[in-house]
């Protein structure tokens, strides 16, 4: 029964997402309403816990040590595919990232394919995954044993097209806390060692050093602390830096050269530093071939023809998906909900996170992602896949 979710099995699950559109799009827009940072989505873990216990799933709330998580399973056999619900926010523009989209697309697919474990003789594990942007929920949750068992995972991420997945590049955080000597500004300068400047001339080492790294590797950075006052030298300052390369491999390199840059400032102001680099780091996205050659057959049928990333280049980024990636078989194709060249994390993109596209996104990616997971459950045994 391989490809079912291609014919009878698409049509199946349209019915079912229409059934619950209306509760869909209300979860939607109550998450788009109610933006919350990582790991503090009470208010989006409690309305998609709710839900789920509407339908009779029976769902764990505060799963796998984190409050936000939760799980729940339908099933009794054949493979298993995980559904992954994100749902946090960003600072100062809300779901600028169409994390309510995701949410609501998965819920609906989780809903659809609980009715449909019995038939098609599969399970489904709908999985909140709190803190994407930035905390690495999906990498806690694989720790404590979240994604045990699961032959495939699926996602789907809003942008401004329908493409196969984004350049999802690894990533690694890294806090530069600067110490120096405060004196008075004016009357004792020569007794100062300015921590702002030592955080300045790490900055400037950083800019110098993008212009000799990979096509594929970005470096970027805020100050996140400058001093208390202009006429106190600062005895403390410190920057906050997202460091990216094109695979974990490649990362690993890139890391001593950006920490090199750090610490030379902080010498040349006679400072000491202090760097922090943040746990876990985020690994680059492996799209399985198979999975992602069935969700664009089923995105093709249903109207929706997934565009080649070169004629208007990819959506570039890091996803704590990309751990999930590097262990289990996964997906993280692109929806459409806004228009073409409104990029992600931008004001503008997230109000078409609430409007007419995500919508249609959240409806039409709850049909993709069961029927991609039926396709699973009905397909052979990957070694009995032709190569």
């Amino acid at each position: 029964m391989a490809g079912s979710g291609a014919s009878g099995g698409i049509a199946r699950v349209r019915s079912l997402v229409d059934d619950t559109a209306s509760l869909l799009l209300d979860v939607s827009h109550d998450i788009w309403d109610h933006p919350e940072l990582c790991f503090e989505e009470h208010h989006a873990h409690d309305r998609l816990v709710s839900a789920l216990d509407d339908a009779g799933l029976e769902p764990t709330p505060h799963a796998f040590g984190l409050d936000t998580a939760f799980v729940a399973e339908v099933g009794g056999g054949g493979p298993l595919v995980a559904i992954l619900c994100e749902y946090d926010a960003l600072p100062g523009i809300g779901h600028a990232c169409g994390h309510n989209v995701i949410a609501a697309a998965g819920l609906g697919a989780g809903l659809a394919l609980a009715s449909l474990a019995e038939e098609f003789g599969g399970r489904v594990r709908i999985i909140g995954t709190p803190a994407e942007e930035g905390g690495g929920g999906k990498e806690f949750l694989l720790r404590a044993g979240a994604f045990d068992g699961v032959d495939a995972a699926l996602m789907v991420h809003p942008a401004d097209r329908d493409l196969p997945g984004m350049q999802a590049i690894a990533v690694h955080q890294v806090h530069a806390r600067y110490t120096g000597v405060a004196s008075h500004a004016a009357a004792a300068p020569e007794r100062g060692r300015n921590a702002l400047d030592a955080a300045v001339l790490g900055y400037v080492n950083v800019a110098a050093l993008r212009q000799h790294i990979g096509a594929d590797e970005r470096i970027h950075g805020v100050f996140t602390d400058g001093g208390a006052k202009p006429n106190i030298v600062p005895d403390r300052a410190a920057t906050h830096w997202y460091v990216r390369s094109g695979t974990t491999a490649s990362l690993a390199e890139l890391e001593p050269r950006v920490a090199d840059c750090l610490e030379a400032g902080a010498t040349a102001a006679g400072c000491g530093v202090e760097l922090d680099w943040v746990d876990p780091p985020y690994d680059d996205v492996v799209e399985d071939p198979w999975l992602l050659e069935r969700w664009c057959a089923n995105s093709v049928a249903i109207g929706r023809p997934v565009e080649d990333p070169a004629i208007d280049g990819p959506v570039v980024g890091s996803t704590d998906m990309g751990n999930v990636s590097q262990r289990i078989p996964s997906i993280h194709p692109m929806i459409a909900v806004a228009p073409r060249g409104v990029a992600i994390h931008t004001p503008e993109f997230a109000e078409h996170a609430r409007g007419p596209g995500a919508d249609r996104a959240v409806l039409d990616g709850a049909v993709l992602l069961a029927a991609t997971a039926i396709d699973r459950w009905t397909d052979p045994e990957p070694s009995a896949r032709p190569s």
